[in-house]
């Protein structure tokens, strides 16, 4: 097998838009969900040393989309994996390996962008993979991320969704970039503005890190996925015509929100290279800016150790509940 490929971000950053960029480009599985390994499984089911998680784990797993989307026999699988998998890893590599070796490909994609905090494990476990980075403007993703409701802000913030999403943005981009910076020659960074409005320019680049054919007229001629259908939060604007998905927050983004957000996150956006609005005031507020800057970075840092390490996962949801395709 060539080196797999691990597309990370933040969620609603092009992800899926990427991944259905390169799988275009062929020579790679077509696995059409994420796996989900590292941040939902192993927390879930714990030490696959053990016969009785793995086949509790496996009990689950085959009835998921991911199981589904594989091409796979359930008996064979199921076999294989209880018989070699000692880890999270294994458990990834011996599913991917076996559907690529289906459609006879020689090189895989894990293209969960939750994967962001375990990327230098990963690396350990997979010492000739290559890690893309994909990074959005943080106000088009945070209104992403508020239309799905994925931005969970505290009980008390329930009129602050887009703040905290904004929060949440610089939290796992900054921290995949940090992981980054630790994996030198084997990490990347893509901004999404590029592979929309510069992909003949970008995807050259691309294809020389990753060591892959990316042509881009194979590409669209092979459109696959989100290519040919968006997987946008705003599926009207695909109805009026009037699908931008590059600097949506111009036109959707609250004005009074605004100010709030670029005070909290505007000098990291700046720092990425995306301009201000122009609307914050860094005096305004400045204390409330701080406290909320400073408990939900908090907040996110704790919930991340507390599901990596403790039973939280296994208490508050179920792999089913998050991948079984009901």
């Amino acid at each position: 097998m060539k080196p797999p490929v691990f597309i990370v971000g933040c969620p609603r950053s092009g992800t899926s838009f990427l991944y259905h960029l390169l799988i275009s480009a062929g020579g790679f599985v077509e696995f059409h969900t994420q796996m989900n390994v590292y941040d939902v499984l192993e927390p879930i089911y714990g030490n696959f040393n053990s016969s009785a998680h793995k086949k509790k784990m496996m009990q689950e797993w085959l009835q998921s989309k991911a199981f589904k989307v594989s091409g796979l026999d359930a008996g064979e699988i199921e076999a294989k994996v209880l018989a070699e998998c000692a880890g999270a890893s294994d458990f990834l590599r011996i599913v991917m390996e076996e559907v690529a070796r289906k459609q006879g490909v020689d090189r895989w994609i894990d293209s969960t962008p939750t994967n962001v905090p375990h990327m230098l494990r990963i690396k350990k476990d997979f010492p000739d993979a290559r890690f893309v980075h994909i990074i959005r403007d943080g106000r088009d993703v945070a209104l992403s991320l508020d239309k799905r409701h994925w931005s969970r802000p505290l009980p008390w913030d329930k009129d602050k969704s887009l703040l905290a999403a904004g929060i949440y943005w610089e939290w796992i981009v900054r921290m995949g970039r940090k992981n980054g910076a630790a994996l030198g020659p084997s990490y990347m960074e893509v901004r999404y503005e590029d592979l929309v409005h510069q992909p003949r320019e970008t995807l050259p680049r691309l294809g020389e890190f990753l060591q892959h054919d990316l042509d881009y007229d194979r590409i669209q001629r092979d459109r696959i996925g989100s290519l040919k259908s968006p997987l946008t939060s705003f599926k009207e604007d695909l109805k009026d015509g009037r699908f931008t998905p590059v600097g949506r927050w111009k036109d959707k983004f609250p004005p009074e929100q605004l100010v709030w957000f670029e005070s909290l996150v505007g000098d990291y956006l700046q720092d990425l290279g995306y301009a201000a609005s122009g609307t914050s005031d860094k005096t305004k507020n400045r204390f409330a800016v701080r406290k909320m800057r400073f408990i939900y970075s908090l907040f996110y840092e704790a919930k991340q150790w507390a599901k990596v390490h403790t039973p939280l996962s296994r208490m508050m949801v179920s792999y089913s509940d998050i991948l079984i395709d009901k």
